[in-house]
């Protein structure tokens, strides 16, 4: 069976990441590291309110289910950023296991990357992250503004990191590796033509 354009471009994504890194010195990588931690920080804030909130909405009436709507196929857009801080996160051997869920794909309409078990990934994109359906929304959100305030502040947290109306940590991610002679079509804040804009009108090419 002949391997998607989704799935390939994930592949190389994934190997690029990994050759680069391998090629850093160990003192280099505590340096990338340490960029990434205030993100892992607001990732574990992200994950302990899903966890409180949503972990029985979104695990048990919609995953066990087969009806969930936020991991169909192919519709997961995850940035070049997202495969940077997952290769640097994770152990040679779940690195193996992204590639081989890539490679042995056998087509259906789930997520490439969902298994009985959850997402393969180490730390999920950040869209899969972020995603609440409109079931769950009200179910959890009708009845507690509060708690709706709460997820729209984790928004707005969210866009420091992804949104390069000014200098963000996706945007740095991709500029290291395209300064190292890498590109990827997962590269989407130097080559998607919204984002572009954003930066355009920030005056972050002037």
């Amino acid at each position: 069976m002949k391997m998607s354009e989704y799935n390939q471009q994930q592949v190389e994504a994934f190997m690029m990441v990994r050759h680069y890194l391998h090629c850093l010195s160990r003192a280099r990588i505590r340096q990338v590291k340490r960029r990434v931690r205030n993100y892992m920080r607001f990732r574990a804030d992200v994950a302990a309110f899903q966890t409180l909130h949503f972990s029985e909405i979104c695990t048990h009436k919609c995953f066990t289910s087969q009806t969930s709507a936020c991991c169909g196929r192919e519709g997961i857009a995850t940035f070049f950023a997202d495969v940077v801080i997952n290769v640097l996160l994770s152990s040679e051997v779940e690195v193996d296991a992204v590639l081989q869920a890539l490679f042995t794909d056998r087509g259906g309409f789930k997520c490439v990357y969902l298994t009985e078990d959850g997402c393969v990934w180490r730390l999920k994109p950040i869209v899969c992250e972020m995603f609440l359906c409109r079931h769950a929304k009200e179910n959890v959100f009708s009845a507690n503004d509060a708690l709706q305030k709460r997820w729209e502040r984790l928004r707005r947290r969210e866009r420091r990191y992804t949104w390069p109306s000014g200098p963000v940590l996706f945007d740095e991610m991709e500029e290291l590796f395209i300064r190292a002679g890498y590109d990827s079509p997962l590269m989407y804040l130097h080559h998607s033509p919204g984002l572009l804009r954003v930066k355009e009108r920030s005056g972050k090419f002037h």
